[in-house]
């Protein structure tokens, strides 16, 4: 899942599917042990190569160039959902339905009548509610899920801050490199150190809730050399 639109969504989907792709195959196996691999990526916002696609699901494979009915293998896939669009191009499915819910989980409406093809599916979500609803009673899991919100508005922030500081550098940098250029790099930059530092203080309010270094790794991203000098 993405939040926050760093203009690179692209280049990350690729590099965690084909990280995911090449770590199934062990040392000495041959290349016929590779396992399919699935990424499914959920955005919080519009892709813009993808605006003037009339559906919110869009499904990806290596096909050739002129001739897209031939694969050339479907070991990989990318499903890519994005959430600003479900409303507008919902369809009445079962897919309509999970997407529904992942988009608006405390909102959706579970005692709705249904007909028949759909009473699965909604069996089914509601598990999944049930499940939510005893993790939120968790304290320790209520917890991180407090840090991964305070994470994702952190983000959003910074894209706004992290601009604004961006294009206040880039345009004093652009008077010796070249105005587009400049701002562009002050832009990358200015993002850079405020999400690094957001990330820091994260973990600093972590380590004082006791919490190991492992567990806030995996929330901040932070390498454990980095976690352990804090």
């Amino acid at each position: 899942m993405q939040v926050v639109d760093q203009k690179n969504i692209e280049n990350r989907i690729l590099f965690y599917l084909s990280k995911m792709y090449g770590s199934n195959l062990h040392r000495g196996q041959n290349y016929d042990k590779l396992r399919k691999c699935i990424a499914i990526l959920f955005t919080d916002f519009k892709i813009d190569k993808l605006k003037d696609i009339p559906k919110y699901m869009t499904t990806w494979t290596f096909r050739e160039e002129k001739n897209s009915d031939i694969v050339l293998t479907d070991d990989m896939e990318i499903y890519i959902i994005e959430l600003p669009k479900v409303q507008q191009y919902m369809e009445n499915s079962k897919l309509d339905s999970w997407v529904n819910f992942i988009n608006k989980v405390g909102d959706f409406d579970m005692s709705k009548e249904v007909d028949d093809s759909m009473n699965e599916t909604f069996k089914q979500i509601r598990k999944a509610k049930k499940v939510l609803e005893e993790i939120s009673n968790d304290e320790h899991e209520r917890y991180l899920a407090h840090l991964r919100e305070k994470y994702i508005l952190d983000q959003r922030n910074l894209v706004e801050t992290g601009y604004e500081h961006g294009f206040e550098k880039g345009v004093k940098d652009g008077i010796e490199q070249g105005i587009e250029k400049g701002i562009q790099q002050g832009i990358e930059q200015g993002i850079a150190q405020g999400s690094k530092q957001q990330k820091i203080e994260i973990a600093k309010e972590m380590k004082n809730q006791n919490y190991t270094v492992d567990e806030i790794q995996k929330i901040t991203k932070l390498t454990k050399e980095e976690i352990e000098k804090l």
